[in-house]
């Protein structure tokens, strides 16, 4: 608790454009995914549709993110980032390992790879398995 608190702390503290720490984070998925929906971000975030539909649409509004309707399923709706939205974000990830990093330089490449994977891992578990053995 004590070091997502303060890392949470610095990055918040740090974060270009005023983006929250979870504006951040909703734009690092969208950029990950090439065809995003708001279903799979509730998903990836644990969080009720309704918070990240809140989240998405301070996004639209402050230029960062695009709607885009399906095709050929009009229901369907796919995020972007905007080329704002990718040159906010890109500014924001530095100032993130701009936090990040003076840590990071305590400890050796293989170590900080292997910490990197296991938080993988707790995460995958967390959200497929709940901890549970299948």
């Amino acid at each position: 608790m004590v070091v997502t608190r303060q890392i949470n702390a610095q990055i918040r503290d740090s974060m270009a454009e005023g983006l929250t720490n979870d504006q951040f984070l909703i734009m690092r998925l969208i950029k990950s995914q090439d065809l995003c929906t708001s279903t799979y971000l509730a998903e990836a975030v644990a969080v009720g549709k309704s918070s990240i539909t809140a989240i998405i649409n301070r996004l639209v509004e402050a230029g960062f993110i695009d709607r885009t309707r399906d095709e050929n399923d009009r229901r369907q709706v796919y995020l972007s980032l905007t080329n704002t939205g990718r040159e906010t974000y890109s500014t924001a990830e530095k100032q993130v390992h701009e936090v990040i990093s003076p840590y990071f330089s305590h400890f050796e490449e293989r170590d900080i790879e292997k910490f990197i994977t296991m938080f993988e891992k707790l995460a995958f578990l967390m959200q497929d398995t709940g901890g549970r053995n299948n």
